[in-house]
């Protein structure tokens, strides 16, 4: 948008920055497996997030899991013995009807490619109750085969200009040996080489990357073909975790293998959980908790490494980001999380190309379904689809301009959908929590010591050149208001919600403090709020 006004904005009596605000947030969104997917509730969920929280495209693991049904080796038995088939077929009914919904929403798919088909697989049920099989290929030709199969019948399907607008990642978090990936580093790196090879020969405008690697790490547990466990003792054991050289996983080895083999890297791909866990001296497992800006310092190092590597117009896409990478952590039903992630957003819009986070629904089933209707698990909205805090937060950063006017460390303005309005967030972090992340919690009542941190936050901005008295909407998420998991405790936590308490609970979980100002005759909009530890303001002009 060009910032163009009859009467000129002028924001605290200065004129506003206009710089470009990227929506990194909404960019891509995560989501468990693609089976999933199948699920009404998942469906429901998901087209939700497309048209309030603005989610382009979605990522998930599973795509040629057996549950998929893609490749075929034998008909199927059913009480007997299966029949093999003379030669492999390839049957995309499951993943047709997964892409068909996908993109029937105005959503596309960031399509993750993994993992290996059973009869494929050099080794079975590597991880999850659904038993994933996560390993090199008995044949990387067959391999390479099923990836080719596959884009050419989404070609056919959906078009060429369709699917180059999806980008595919190549596995995930391979350097996670036994569980993710069975083999060597160098065992990815073949991999990737093979796919990318096979992908570009379909199509030079199709788009690859990788490594899709988890974390970053202060030591040398992935400097060699394994994880090694014993070059984690000095992290597991350190008393300033923030005070480590933190680091990628196989991003600057796989920038070298691609340059010496003149291999295409369309994008770079990793995973940035600020957070750690370790094995001390004694094999010990320990969970470390980063400072609050280790997402945006770890953004800053994946930029510099772009820029001074043979591929510096590499895109970067953080596949997954999350306060932690616990499905079981019950920080994330909180309003803690919902005031994070808004921070951490907004802190790092322009340093990257997406940061999907890490997923958008409880649905998700890698520990198999969640124990209780507020179990900890990543999404935005549970399993009966209520809205936790972090929803709200996600709905409150969708409804921001794409051009930035003022940016402080409490907040942002940006243009409206009108050259005369405006649209805002801003948040209290509390000054407490000093260098702190929210961290993890194990119980609702361990994450709701959070509360105790302070002071409340004032916000003052007057905003002239508005349309005058043009009515705009002050909405405030709060820990009393929308906080669903603190309504959940004060019923006793039951584990099986009734209708009538789903109901209560989606009443409360949406009922956020809402109130309306008017711009004054001569434009001018005067914010002036008090904002309590942990709420998040948005301010919009009133429909």
């Amino acid at each position: 948008m060009t910032l163009v006004t009859t009467s000129p904005l002028r924001i605290d009596d200065r004129m506003p920055v206009d710089a470009p605000l990227r929506h990194v947030w909404s960019e891509c969104i995560g989501a468990g497996r693609a089976n999933e997917a199948l699920r009404a509730d998942w469906q429901a969920h998901f087209r939700e997030a497309v048209t309030t929280l603005g989610a382009r495209y979605v990522r998930f693991h599973g795509l040629f899991h057996d549950d998929m049904f893609v490749y075929r080796a034998s008909n199927g038995g059913g009480f007997g013995p299966p029949t093999p088939l003379p030669a492999p077929v390839y049957t995309f009914a499951y993943v047709d009807k997964v892409f068909d919904m996908i993109l029937d929403t105005g959503a596309r798919p960031f399509v993750e490619l993994g993992f290996m088909p059973r009869e494929l697989a050099t080794a079975t049920e590597t991880l999850f109750w659904w038993k994933a099989h996560c390993s090199p290929p008995k044949d990387m030709q067959a391999w390479v085969d099923l990836v080719t199969a596959t884009i050419e019948h989404w070609i056919e399907r959906y078009g060429i200009e369709e699917v180059r607008t999806w980008p595919f990642e190549i596995w995930n978090e391979p350097n996670l040996v036994p569980h993710f990936w069975t083999g060597t580093r160098t065992q990815y790196f073949e991999l990737y080489e093979a796919t990318a090879r096979a992908i570009k020969a379909i199509d030079p405008a199709l788009r690859v990357g990788g490594p899709s690697s988890s974390v970053f790490v202060p030591d040398a547990r992935y400097d060699g073909e394994y994880h090694d466990k014993s070059r984690e003792a000095a992290t597991a054991e350190s008393s300033d975790p923030s005070s480590l050289p933190w680091k990628p996983v196989w991003i600057h080895e796989l920038i070298v293998y691609c340059a010496e083999r003149d291999l295409p890297i369309d994008f770079l791909s990793t995973h940035l959980y600020p957070t750690d866990f370790a094995f001390d001296t004694q094999g010990r497992g320990r969970p470390i908790s980063r400072d609050r800006d280790a997402t945006y310092n770890d953004l800053r190092m994946m930029r510099q490494i772009i820029a001074d590597s043979p591929f510096p117009d590499a895109e970067l896409h953080i596949t997954e980001w999350s306060t932690s990478p616990s499905s079981r952590d019950r920080m994330h039903d909180t309003v803690f999380a919902a005031t994070y992630i808004a921070r951490s957003f907004l802190q790092n819009h322009d340093l990257a190309d997406s940061i999907a986070y890490w997923t958008f629904t409880d649905v998700f089933e890698e520990g198999g379904g969640g124990i209780g209707p507020f179990h900890g698990g990543f999404g935005f909205v549970n399993e009966q689809g209520i809205h936790k805090p972090t929803f709200h937060a996600m709905a409150m950063l969708n409804r921001l301009g794409d051009r930035v006017l003022l940016q402080t460390e409490d907040g942002i303005l940006t243009t409206g959908p009108t050259d005369d309005s405006v649209v805002g967030l801003f948040f209290n972090y509390p000054d407490s929590m000093g260098e702190r992340s929210v961290g993890s919690a194990n119980s609702y009542v361990h994450a709701r010591a959070l509360a105790d941190e302070g002071p409340a936050r004032g916000i003052r901005h007057r905003i002239e050149g508005l349309r005058p008295s043009a009515a705009y909407t002050v909405e405030v998420l709060d820990l009393e208001h929308g906080n669903v998991a603190e309504e959940w405790h004060r019923l006793g936590e039951p584990l099986n919600l009734s209708r009538e308490q789903v109901d209560h609970l989606s009443r409360v979980a949406d009922d956020l403090d809402r109130r309306v100002l008017e711009v004054g005759a001569d434009g001018t909009l005067t914010l002036d709020v008090i904002l309590a530890p942990w709420a998040v303001l948005s301010l919009f002009a009133s429909s």
